[in-house]
């Protein structure tokens, strides 16, 4: 999925360029896998990238944070109309504890990791980051830590 060109490391901030289309030409990009732990997911852009990812044959797996899902009629919707494959997860200490993580792994070759939550308000209102990792030993602990999560976490 990466190209030759491609930075170890690479770092983004919404005060100087879009994100959003970033991660979107990324999952565009992506061919096998596609899983991700976020806090947040509000964004219909991110989500049709998601799905159509998903239509083209990318294994795609969502983890949300259960208390934001319980909270948010638009990620439910969202997630609803879209047929993405998703479980939801509170953090440590169960119940109103966080899953706060806001990282994906695209083929298993890339992470995506930083302040930025998949929503509107992160693209059009805040200050975030994302940083884009593709050194393999770092890849391979983001698996580690997504696969535990998994594991875990409940189906809705």
């Amino acid at each position: 999925m990466a190209s030759t060109d491609s930075l170890p490391t690479e770092a983004m901030f919404t005060r100087s360029k879009s994100v959003a289309d970033a991660i979107e030409q990324l999952i565009g990009a992506t061919e096998v896998s596609l899983d991700a732990a976020l806090y947040r997911l509000n964004s219909q852009r991110l989500a049709r990238a998601l799905d159509e990812a998903r239509d083209k044959g990318v294994r795609v797996r969502l983890l949300i944070d259960r208390n934001r899902f319980q909270e948010s009629s638009a990620t439910r919707q969202l997630l609803s109309n879209c047929r993405l494959p998703f479980r939801v997860a509170y953090g440590r200490n169960g119940a109103g504890s966080k899953m706060h993580h806001k990282f994906a792994l695209l083929d298993n070759s890339v992470v995506l990791t930083g302040s930025y939550n998949w929503t509107f308000a992160s693209e059009e209102e805040n200050y975030e980051n994302v940083l884009i990792l593709r050194e393999p030993r770092l890849v391979g602990i983001y698996q580690v830590e997504f696969e535990a999560l998994w594991e875990d976490s409940q189906e809705v």
